[in-house]
């Protein structure tokens, strides 16, 4: 169960990130009409950090979990490597 909750969550964050990355040429910052009346809105900074916010953590928690996996992996070959 916790790895489909983990498969889950990577899935999601991975959206996320993606969403990140596409929001700001989906919107013309440019032009305030565009984003007003979207969440975070009507100012360009608040649209970004709700829209792209989410993903910039995800990254982040990502980042971590893989860093602290590859850590615990790279410990347990050490250990077997000894005996």
């Amino acid at each position: 169960m916790k790895k489909a909750l983990a498969v889950v969550g990577i899935l999601f964050g991975l959206y996320l990130i993606v969403r990140a990355i596409a929001e700001p040429f989906v919107i013309d910052m440019t032009d305030p009409a565009t984003y007003r009346r979207d969440w975070g809105g009507p100012s360009l900074a608040g649209v970004l950090l709700v829209h792209c916010g989410p993903g910039v953590v995800s990254a982040m928690l990502i980042g971590l979990a893989a860093r602290s996996w590859w850590r615990r992996r790279a410990a347990a070959g050490s250990s077997r490597d000894a005996e």
